[in-house]
């Protein structure tokens, strides 16, 4: 193991997740290679996607709550084949309220937008209001989030610059937080977009027909404003679409696509995007439990003036979500290319799958020349579990299958100092490296009510003291998100330990994998592990 070049703070963690992986996923491509695609194009949970073309390059953004760092950035040229290439926030406003786990809390459904040469994010946190970031370049700086609108329950906003200048602010509200929902409201903004300057204007109201209509996005072709707004619930809904020829409205309404005849629940909340070529196409995601809300591809269409979303076999207008398709005809032909997530820790950097729990503190992590060196973080007074544990590293699923497996080398200072891997959920589950009185052991432990903080932890601990250098740790995830979990001593023969788990989503968010190293008690002198390597296959 080499010697240890660089110490991380804060902003030096946040740049190591800065640095692109090109390794192409081993669990899922979407790409088929023949000149067609599977759904989803991203079985990773990013929520509430939203994208923008800009040139011949897409730019997608979605919800990440109050994971660190925040607002994603991915890339693609075709929208089939797309890259994590960055962060839109570092840290987490308020600094001090999220150093704590935030959970279903923080970053909500936000939108991207190019407007006068320059990148813009609008995004929620439905306890505070509505803010603003903005950059020349995709990859930042990025400005400090400002506040447009201030208010509780507000959610889901989209800017919107008409032809003549004027520029508006369509949103939704959060029933926990506002006391009202199912309501679609407009304001006006300043041209900068950087505050409002009107009431809240009602333009639809969602009781009747529509329940729980949300996530707006407002576009203007033909003369026509269109609002693409899916209803019904995020598991059992549709996707509408409003038009009116004023954007105050009165809007007509319809039912461009639904689940039908197919396996895609939801299907909800997405962005129109075209190509250069003059296609159109619509990205939304699929929430699928444990793996979290996936992102589809779905061809569109116009008939009469209203887009037909997926496929309509019946001819009647509306459509159904496609599993297979051809590509989008971007003009060109592009690499196959996937999120990063497998993790060898070269060179002194984390790859972009990679979030914290909270924002990180400097100790946590320190980059080395071919390791990850993980410090053990005390755990929070009176928690009984790892559920609001901020020094959680994690990722998301990203296949309906895969194997991860861990290559640990733990140097414990203190009895009750441990590391391992972890599936973490409402409920979690982890195979860890223990330090007892007589040394180190593997123990599996599973926390089946964590998010209630109900002290049912139950820790299966093997006999015998692990005395050589490194150890490898694996958890097997099959259909249905059913994990076993085993370890070994020489990377070849594994044993297995604790009884098979059955993975659940987090608040709003799927079952993340990833690492911790935790004490029981504060010590002048944490233990550390060093993860040599975090592999994805299948």
């Amino acid at each position: 193991m080499k010697k240890i070049t660089l110490l991380l703070s804060l902003s030096c963690i946040v740049s190591n997740l800065m640095a692109q992986d090109p390794a192409v996923s081993k669990v899922w491509v979407p790409d088929l290679g023949n000149g067609m695609y599977k759904n989803p194009v991203l079985y990773a949970d990013y929520s509430d996607p939203d994208a923008i073309r800009v040139g011949d390059t897409y730019y997608m953004t979605a919800s990440s709550f109050g994971h660190v760092p925040g607002l994603p950035i991915l890339q693609s040229k075709d929208l089939v084949n797309w890259t994590l290439t960055g962060y839109a926030l570092p840290k987490l406003e308020p600094q001090a309220r999220f150093d704590s786990a935030q959970h279903g809390n923080g970053v909500w459904a936000p939108a991207i937008r190019y407007h006068n040469n320059e990148f813009m994010i609008y995004y929620p946190d439905p306890d505070l209001g509505i803010f603003m970031i903005h950059a020349k370049n995709i990859a930042g700086p990025w400005s400090a989030p400002l506040l447009v609108e201030a208010g509780k329950g507000l959610i889901d906003p989209c800017p919107f610059w008409d032809t003549n200048g004027n520029a508006y602010l369509v949103h939704a509200y959060a029933g926990s937080r506002a006391g009202i929902k199912s309501l679609i409201v407009l304001q006006t903004m300043n041209a900068a977009g950087t505050m409002t300057t009107s009431a809240d204007v009602l333009v639809y109201d969602g009781h009747q027909f529509d329940p729980t209509i949300e996530g707006p996005k407002l576009y203007k072709r033909n003369g026509w404003y269109y609002i693409f707004a899916p209803a019904g619930g995020v598991p059992t809904g549709w996707q509408l679409v409003l038009r009116s020829k004023n954007i105050y409205g009165p809007y007509e309404r319809k039912v461009v696509m639904d689940q039908g005849s197919t396996k895609i629940n939801g299907p909800h909340q997405g962005t129109w995007v075209d190509t250069k070529t003059g296609e159109d196409w619509f990205l939304h995601f699929q929430d699928a439990e444990a793996y979290g809300r996936i992102v589809h591809l779905q061809p569109m269409s116009w008939k009469n003036d209203w887009p037909v979303i997926g496929q309509d076999t019946n001819g009647d207008g509306k459509g159904e979500p496609v599993m297979t398709y051809k590509k989008p005809n971007v003009g060109a032909t592009y690499p196959i290319a996937t999120p990063p997530s497998s993790d060898e820790f070269n060179g002194r950097k984390m790859n972009l799958s990679w979030q914290w729990q909270a924002n990180p503190q400097t100790g946590w992590a320190f980059s080395m020349d071919s390791a990850l060196r993980l410090f053990t973080v005390p755990v929070l007074p009176k928690e009984i579990n790892l559920y609001n544990q901020p020094s959680l590293l994690l990722q998301k699923f990203s296949a309906p299958e895969f194997t991860v497996t861990t290559k640990i080398s733990f140097r414990p200072h203190w009895k009750g100092e441990q590391t391992g891997l972890i599936i973490f959920g409402t409920d979690y589950a982890t195979i860890q490296l223990v330090n007892q009185e007589d040394g180190i052991h593997v123990a599996s432990s599973r926390s089946t009510h964590a998010a209630t903080n109900r002290s049912d932890v139950s820790t299966v601990t093997k006999d015998e003291v692990i005395t050589q250098p490194w150890c490898y740790l694996r958890v097997m995830v099959k259909e249905g998100a059913i994990c076993t979990f085993s370890y070994s001593l020489d990377g070849v023969q594994f044993t297995g330990i604790g009884d098979p788990f059955t993975a659940k989503p987090g608040k709003w968010v799927g079952a993340k994998t990833g690492l911790f190293a935790i004490s029981t008690a504060k010590t002048n002198d944490a233990g550390s592990a060093d993860i040599d390597w975090f592999r994805i296959e299948k």
